[in-house]
């Protein structure tokens, strides 16, 4: 559970990472090589998402939107870890009909772990897909 004092410090530096706009995502700020992780993700659920299924010219899905992206707090036995970051994100996007236009919605979730300087992603409950907070 995200707590209010942490929450408005987490948006904080969240919007911080991310207003670097076209700076070099491979940083070293405590969220630097996320957006890499992000594309990943896009490309795994273009590739193995239901709502992607049919593929038009090579692609099952359009729109993909991120619509929130919130840290999480760190708990004593993942910092114990060495876990340094936590995010969950929510993306929204649209599967294509075999015509080529646009099919079922679909929606992911992910939750992203940095250890170590490395990414890692596991897919997450679904959150409220503007601010990321628990359902």
């Amino acid at each position: 559970m995200i707590k209010p004092a942490f929450a408005g410090l987490a948006v904080t530096l969240l919007l911080a990472a991310c207003s670097q706009g076209g700076g070099d995502s491979a940083g070293q700020g405590a969220y630097a090589g996320l957006e890499k992780e992000i594309l990943d993700w896009r490309a795994d659920l273009e590739t193995h998402h239901v709502a992607c299924r049919n593929k038009v010219e090579g692609k099952g899905c359009e729109s993909f939107e991120v619509t929130c992206k919130a840290a999480q707090e760190i708990g004593q036995d993942e910092i114990a870890k060495g876990v340094t970051a936590k995010v969950v994100a929510a993306m929204r996007f649209n599967g294509r009909n075999a015509d080529g236009s646009s099919g079922k919605p679909g929606s992911a979730f992910a939750l992203f772990s940095k250890t170590g300087g490395t990414w890692t992603r596991t897919e997450a409950k679904p959150v409220n897909m503007s601010s990321c907070a628990p359902l």
